[in-house]
C-alpha cells in the first residue's frame, strides 16, 4: 500500500480540501497528537475557510526518540496526515474524516538547530504556538545562550526571538505567541521566564523592550479529549482509505479553544468567520473555571462513587439513572450557580460535557480519573462546595456526598510499592497519589467514621485550611459515611435527590 502524499491523493482523484503551497507562517513547538488533532485543525479549516494561507512548521523540542519517530513520517507523508473526529449527538455515533494539509515540515530542534534558528529569520512568520506539557514551562538557571540547544522551553523560544530580533531590528516582526500547555496562566508565565534569561543573559536593553511592545503572548484555554493513534483500527481504516499513514490521528468531535488577547486579534485570526470553537476574549480565567469545575468536577465527584458502586467506565456510568441523575443534579444546581460566566452559558456547556461523556468511541477508565484525587478534589470541587455554602447558607448535597464518595475510596487497607490497595465488592484496587498522602491515609485504616472524617478535614495540608470550620460538613460527611457502610454508594446518590 502506497504512503500518503500529494501525488498519491491526486491519483486518487481526492476532491476535499488541500493546500500545497502557502507561507510558513506558524512555527509551532509541539509535534504531538493533541497540537494536530487541535491547533493545526483549526488552521487547517482558516486556509479552507478564510483564506488563511498559511503553512505551519512543527518543531520538535526534544530529542528524537529511538524507534518510531513521528517528525519523520510526517517528513516522509509531506505534512499531511488523516484525522478522525469522532462523538455522538443524540445517541446517533457521528465521525469527520479530514485530510490536514497546513503542515509544511517538522523539524527536530536537536538535530536540526540552525534550521529551526533560520525559521526566525523568515519575515512572513507571525504566529507561534506550544504545547510542550506541563513540564515544558520551567525556568533553568543553568540554560544559556551559548547552547545549542538549551533545554528549557522558555531558553530556546528566548533564542528564538532574540535571532528575530537580530534579523529585524526593534519596532517590527513580533509575534503572536499561543501557549496550549495546562497550567495557569501559560501564556504569562511563558513571557516571565523569557525577560528572565533575557535579563540573566544580559541581553539588550532594546531586545527587553521589544519583548514587552513588540510581542503577545497569549494564555489560552485549550479543550479536546485527543485520543491519538488509533492502533487497533489503523489496518481498517488504512485499507478504506487506500493509502498508509504513519501519524494518523483521532479526537472527539467536540473543541474549544479560549485565547485570552486583545480585541483586533479577532480580525487577524477570524475563526469566528470560519465557523470554528475559538473564543478570543480579554480574560480567559471564567472559561477556565467553568471547564474544570463542570468538566473535571463531576469526574472527580461521580468517579470515585460510582467505581465503588461496580462502574468501570464514564460512558457506562450514564446509563446508570442514580448515577445520571445524580450528576445532573451536581451541575445544574450545585456547580453551576456558583460560576461568574452567565448561566444560559454554564448549561450549553454542560449539556455538551454530559453529550461527550457519552462519546462511544471513548473509554474512560474510572480509576484513571482516581490519579491524584486529593489535589483533585481542592481545585476541582473544593471552590464550589464552599461557594455553594456561602450562597445558600447550607452544604449543597451532592458535593457533600462527593467528599464522602472521596474518602470511602481513600480508605484503604495495605500499601504497597504501587499504592494503597483497597476492596469495592468485585475486588481490590490501587489508591495512587502523592506518597505523603497514601500514607496518611493507611494510618487511618482503624479509625472511626467521625474520627476519619475529622483526620481528613483537617490536614491544612491537603486544603489549605481546616475543613471542619466549615459549619456541618463533618457530620454530614460522617453520616454519609455510615450510610455508605451499609448501604452503598447508590443509597447516598438517591438520598441526594429525594
Amino acid at each position: 500500500m502506497k504512503q500518503l502524499s500529494y501525488s498519491l491523493l491526486r491519483e486518487q482523484g481526492y476532491s476535499g480540501y488541500l493546500l500545497k503551497q502557502a507561507p510558513e507562517r506558524v512555527i509551532q513547538f509541539g509535534e504531538g497528537n493533541f497540537m494536530r488533532a487541535f491547533v493545526d485543525y483549526f488552521i487547517d479549516i482558516l486556509n479552507e475557510k478564510t483564506g488563511f494561507n498559511s503553512k505551519v512548521v512543527l518543531v520538535q523540542p526534544i530529542p528524537r526518540a529511538s524507534g518510531f519517530d513521528p517528525g519523520t513520517a510526517l517528513n516522509e507523508q509531506e505534512g499531511l496526515y488523516t484525522l478522525y473526529l469522532r462523538g455522538a449527538k443524540a445517541g446517533q455515533k457521528l465521525e469527520e474524516r479530514r485530510i490536514i494539509s497546513c503542515v509544511s515540515r517538522c523539524l527536530n530542534i536537536y538535530a536540526d538547530y540552525a534550521a529551526v534558528l533560520a525559521c526566525a529569520e523568515n519575515p512572513e512568520l507571525r504566529y507561534i504556538t506550544c504545547n510542550t506539557t506541563e513540564a515544558g514551562i520551567v525556568y533553568d538557571p543553568d540554560c544559556k545562550l551559548e547552547d545549542t540547544p538549551p533545554k528549557s522551553y522558555p531558553a530556546k523560544l528566548t533564542q528564538f526571538l532574540y535571532r528575530r530580533f537580530k534579523t529585524f531590528g526593534p519596532g517590527s516582526k513580533g509575534f503572536i505567541i499561543l501557549a496550549c500547555e495546562l497550567i495557569d496562566d501559560n501564556g504569562r508565565l511563558l513571557h516571565q521566564y523569557v525577560l528572565d534569561y533575557a535579563r540573566q543573559w544580559g541581553l539588550e536593553k532594546e531586545f527587553i523592550d521589544w519583548l514587552q511592545t513588540e510581542n503577545i503572548f497569549c494564555s489560552t484555554l485549550v479543550d479536546r479529549i485527543v485520543t491519538g493513534y488509533p492502533a487497533g483500527e489503523s489496518a481498517a481504516l488504512e485499507a478504506a482509505n487506500g493509502y498508509r499513514d504513519q501519524v494518523l490521528d483521532t479526537g472527539e468531535l467536540f473543541g474549544l479553544w479560549v485565547i485570552e488577547g486583545p480585541a483586533w486579534l479577532k480580525e487577524e485570526l477570524p475563526f469566528a468567520e470560519a465557523g470554528l470553537p475559538v473564543l478570543i476574549t480579554d480574560d480567559h480565567k471564567p472559561y477556565k473555571e467553568r471547564k474544570v469545575r463542570i468538566l473535571n468536577g463531576a469526574h472527580t465527584a461521580v468517579s470515585l462513587g460510582a467505581y465503588l458502586a461496580g462502574q468501570d467506565f464514564v460512558g457506562d456510568c450514564l446509563r446508570e439513572d442514580i448515577i445520571r441523575n445524580f450528576m445532573h443534579r451536581l451541575i445544574y444546581q450545585e456547580i453551576i450557580p456558583t460560576l461568574s460566566l452567565p448561566a444560559a452559558d454554564c448549561t450549553a456547556f454542560a449539556d455538551a460535557v454530559l453529550e461527550r461523556f457519552q462519546n462511544p468511541f471513548i473509554r474512560h477508565s474510572l480509576l484513571a480519573i482516581s490519579l491524584n484525587s486529593t489535589a483533585k478534589w481542592k481545585a476541582r470541587l473544593l471552590p464550589s462546595l464552599k461557594t455553594s455554602l456561602r450562597l445558600t447558607h447550607q452544604l449543597p448535597p451532592c458535593l457533600t456526598a462527593a467528599f464522602a464518595f472521596y474518602l470511602a475510596f481513600y480508605h484503604g487497607q495495605e500499601m504497597t510499592a504501587d499504592g494503597l490497595r483497597s476492596q469495592r465488592q468485585t475486588g481490590s484496587y490501587l489508591i495512587k497519589d502523592d506518597p505523603a498522602v497514601l500514607q496518611f491515609f493507611a494510618a487511618q485504616k482503624d479509625a472511626e467514621i467521625t474520627d476519619y472524617v475529622n483526620a481528613v478535614c483537617r490536614r491544612t495540608d491537603f486544603w489549605g485550611e481546616d475543613l471542619s470550620a466549615l459549619p456541618g460538613l463533618t457530620a454530614a460527611v460522617s453520616e454519609y459515611l455510615n450510610i455508605i457502610h451499609k448501604q452503598g454508594v447508590l443509597a447516598v446518590m438517591q438520598d441526594c435527590l429525594l
